[in-house]
């Protein structure tokens, strides 16, 4: 069981991989759009912490996190982010796709559908998003190469996570239809609170924040393992991205069988 499971992983894997190669050729295909995309993302990134440069200034610290703090929190989020739509960046649509019956040609493929219907796009912007984490990494002072591999671990937990929380909101649509609109809000309030402080909320608020609006396994965690790499923090980001990851799978599965046929035979090759 454990060995066929491995396999399927594998060639997934390997799927994603040439899908990504052909969407990031078509990417480049148009450099000016591509290129353009990608700087105002970026620019969008860093003029985004202007507001926390002025508090900083003012007041030195936000309950214990400071500039560099916040420096490595939006780094993360940023390249977690990045990665999500440079890879999978058919989470963007995905409700739109369940809505329309667009996912009939995936059926026909003898491969994950979800895993061909996140992959089957790139967002160019994206890559203005890792460059943004890998300056802000470099800014705040945090990092060295030893830090290198806890990068690697808390980029790919937050990627993970964005894309998994993509799945779950856009998944509603198998059971309330036409909710494009409030899917893409609801992943987008996820990425807002991403970017906040986790010391700036209390009680209720951090319950919402690790379950309805996951921010807490998008860039908390993921955070933790920059600043502070202990095994508590390996053990709860790398624990909170695989459970989250699974039930995101869980309640695709679960709203495929919910899925209403467009009638569009076109197979993708």
């Amino acid at each position: 069981m454990t060995r066929s499971l491995m396999k399927n992983m594998t060639r997934n894997a390997a799927f994603v991989l040439a899908l990504f190669r052909s969407q990031l050729g078509a990417s480049f295909a148009l450099r000016a759009a591509f290129f353009t995309s990608a700087g105002f993302m970026l620019l969008n990134d860093l003029l985004l912490l202007i507001t926390w440069w002025l508090i900083m200034q003012c007041f030195g610290h936000v309950r214990g996190w400071r500039m560099e703090d916040v420096m490595c929190l939006y780094a993360v989020s940023a390249g977690g982010y990045g990665i999500c739509v440079v890879v999978f960046g058919g989470v963007y649509d995905l409700s739109r796709k369940i809505q329309d019956g667009e996912l009939d040609s995936f059926l026909v493929q003898p491969k994950s559908v979800l895993f061909q219907a996140l992959a089957s796009q790139t967002r160019p912007s994206g890559w203005g998003d890792l460059i943004a984490a890998v300056a802000l990494f470099a800014m705040s002072g945090r990092v060295g190469w030893h830090s290198l591999p806890w990068i690697g671990l808390a980029l790919l937990c937050s990627a993970v996570t964005f894309t998994a929380c993509a799945v779950v909101m856009h998944s509603l649509a198998f059971w309330f239809g036409r909710i494009h609109s409030l899917s893409r809000g609801l992943w987008e309030f996820t990425l807002t609170f991403s970017l906040y402080p986790p010391a700036l909320f209390d009680g209720g608020m951090k319950v919402i924040l690790f379950t309805l609006v996951p921010a807490g396994f998008v860039s908390y965690l993921p955070v933790e393992l920059v600043r502070q790499p202990t095994a508590l923090a390996l053990a709860a980001a790398v624990g909170g991205t695989a459970s989250y990851a699974a039930f995101a799978l869980w309640v695709f599965a679960r709203g495929l069988r919910h899925y209403a046929s467009g009638n569009r035979f076109s197979a993708k090759v």
